[in-house]
């Protein structure tokens, strides 16, 4: 166990560092182990005892391993000030992009901009069909008494009103001390992983989906692998192999109205999941942010079938727009105390204004009916998206609309490649392709709830020009 590579170009410290590092995440050493004193691990890796305290040392400052008096050297019981080893080209850090941007994203970002351009890459509702309601007057002195009411969880009476609806929805029992508010879903996201992974663990999402593209995972240093889908969701045969191939230690799964294919897992898929994360003790992330925009039944929330197993996400931003960013993680408590304490570590405080915003158009009278009026209408252009796309079916075969914001387009000829997806802006098409969400080339994300009756009809007009030129393609 304590030996050394001969080929390894590198100091004899660092080597020491690597190889305590690899076994502390491989398993082989674990949380609490005690290390072999410092002249044994001398004498073990057969150099001087001061190289060994060097990288002890070094794992020290990084949160590796702790001393303590009496007790020796120990593996750090906590994931806090983990890092990896200090070997950074810093003049390469600051010269090259943190992550390379997208061409095709750039080109859309400009075009936005374009009044002749149709958007259907957004990932909101347009701004005529998002819920009103009457903000009251607030003065400063009015917002500093609500900041009293602020916790490091979040502002209580926010908090309250998530609980009511979350009962209501998903028939689940909860306190305030089981939700978390956060600067939107991706904020979540990211606190879930600080504080559950570590450097170099891999996770399991579906394939295609929108977090591929995210860069927080990169950020977090973890390892993302996509598991296939069919009808009824990510497919649990091949979620199991990859558990078992590439230790999985987390499943993030957007099960009603996903991004971006817009399907729903069956009820079905989603207890052979649980039963699957029960058997190998992994946790789920639910992405639900979608669920209240339905059109009819959909099955239960996986919080509701595994109250403690899953770990919900909620978000107001698909309903209100990106400008209330507002969020919600719903675990155990004693998980959700860990995020806290994370948040405030690294400082994702959020203003109380928001958060009064989000709990005033909750708690609006009218709420509830004007997001009826709103999946009403989402449902009558589902409908009419469904009617028109008839004429592109010998083209392009549609995904079934439900609810949620988007339909999934697939090509049904020859294989697409990055270059032909250029056809669609040149002609001002704005839609989100496949290769965005996975290494998928053939098929595209639709908005269809950005799309009147006169934008339905350009929309598939534009889209018959361009079939036309990718089949001569």
């Amino acid at each position: 166990m304590w030996q050394l590579t001969k080929k390894s170009t590198l100091p004899l410290y660092q080597q020491i560092m690597e190889q305590i590092i690899d076994y502390i995440q491989n398993g082989t050493l674990l949380p609490g182990d005690k290390l072999p004193p410092e002249r044994k691990l001398a004498e073990l890796y057969q150099i001087n005892r001061s190289t060994v305290v060097h990288a002890l040392d070094e794992l020290v400052s990084l949160g590796w391993v702790v001393r303590r008096q009496g007790s020796g050297t120990l593996v750090n019981e906590g994931n806090w000030g983990r890092s990896t080893t200090p070997r950074v080209d810093w003049r390469r850090l600051f010269t090259q992009e943190a992550y390379p941007t997208e061409p095709y994203v750039e080109e859309v970002h400009r075009l936005l901009k374009d009044s002749a351009a149709l958007d259907l890459y957004s990932g909101e509702l347009p701004l005529n069909l998002i819920p009103d309601f009457r903000f009251p007057s607030y003065t400063w002195e009015d917002l500093l008494l609500e900041e009293r009411k602020q916790s490091p969880l979040g502002y209580g009476p926010l908090q309250q009103v998530i609980c009511q609806r979350i009962k209501m929805e998903q028939k689940i029992d909860i306190s305030a001390d089981q939700v978390l508010i956060t600067s939107g879903a991706q904020q979540a996201m990211f606190l879930l992983l600080q504080v559950m992974l570590q450097n170099g663990d891999s996770v399991a999402i579906e394939d295609p989906s929108f977090l591929y593209s995210l860069p927080i995972f990169a950020s977090a240093g973890v390892r993302l692998y996509g598991v296939e889908m069919d009808l009824e969701g990510m497919r649990i045969d091949k979620l199991e192999q990859l558990i078992l191939t590439k230790k999985i230690k987390m499943i993030i799964v957007n099960p009603t109205f996903q991004n971006p294919t817009g399907s729903t897992m069956s009820a079905k898929r989603r207890q052979e999941l649980i039963l699957l994360s029960q058997k190998y003790q992994l946790p789920i992330i639910e992405d639900g942010v979608f669920s209240e925009l339905n059109f009819g039944p959909i099955p239960p929330s996986l919080k509701e079938m595994a109250p403690h197993q899953v770990i919900h996400l909620g978000s107001l931003s698909k309903i209100f727009g990106s400008s209330i960013k507002i969020g919600w993680i719903v675990a155990d408590k004693d998980l959700i105390q860990r995020l806290s304490e994370a948040k405030q570590m690294m400082d994702f405080s959020i203003s109380v204004f928001p958060q009064v915003i989000a709990h005033t158009a909750l708690n609006d009278s009218k709420f509830q009916a004007n997001q009826e009026l709103l999946v009403a209408e989402l449902k009558e252009r589902g409908t009419a998206f469904t009617f028109d796309a008839q004429q592109i079916v010998e083209d392009w075969s549609i995904s079934t609309i439900g609810g949620g914001l988007y339909v999934y387009l697939t090509w049904q000829h020859q294989k697409l490649s990055r270059k032909d997806w250029s056809i669609f802006l040149r002609e001002k098409l704005l839609v989100a392709p496949s290769f965005l969400f996975s290494n998928d080339t053939m098929a595209m994300r639709v908005n269809y709830t950005r799309l009147t009756k006169q934008d339905r009809q350009q929309f598939f007009k534009k889209l018959q020009v361009i079939s036309k030129q990718l089949r001569r393609n």
